[in-house]
């Protein structure tokens, strides 16, 4: 799956990493989405994905390992929702500001259709050390 963006858009990373929102832009439409979340008191989904190097710790994106990971959440989102970096070069995020209510069942579905798509795109021995976390962000959260 390709993503398609404008070109002269600068906040948008195009690198071997693929297409997607550098960690700059995509703070910024999460925060935009916390603000909408605080006046409307609807809930959004953010979902992060990383790699665990080990215990407690997140390891540094290969090129490779996050064009497949960008890839897999590409997949597994809608055309709604965003990617980008999280935490540049070490955590991946999706926000789904459509996702509906936050509730844990909602949150476990969307877990379970994000690491299928990931497994499909990434090596078996990296899919063995992924981390997918899925927040449920409601008005009632304070940043």
């Amino acid at each position: 799956m390709t993503i398609e963006l404008a070109p002269d858009y600068a906040g948008f990373q195009n690198e071997s990493t693929g297409q997607a929102y550098n960690e700059a832009a995509f703070q910024y439409f999460l925060d935009v989405d916390r603000r909408r979340v605080q006046r409307s008191s609807r809930s959004i989904v953010l979902v992060l994905v990383s790699v665990r190097a080990h215990a407690g710790r997140n390891a540094e994106l290969r090129d490779d390992v996050a064009t497949s990971l960008f890839a897999g959440m590409a997949a597994g989102v809608r055309e709604v929702d965003f990617i980008g970096w999280y935490r540049h070069g070490r955590i991946i995020g999706a926000v789904l500001p459509q996702a509906g209510g936050a509730s844990t069942e909602l949150r476990q579905v969307i877990a379970n259709r994000i690491v299928s798509s990931l497994e499909k795109f990434v090596r078996d021995d990296v899919a063995a050390q992924l981390r997918v976390r899925v927040v449920g962000l409601s008005g009632k959260d304070r940043r």
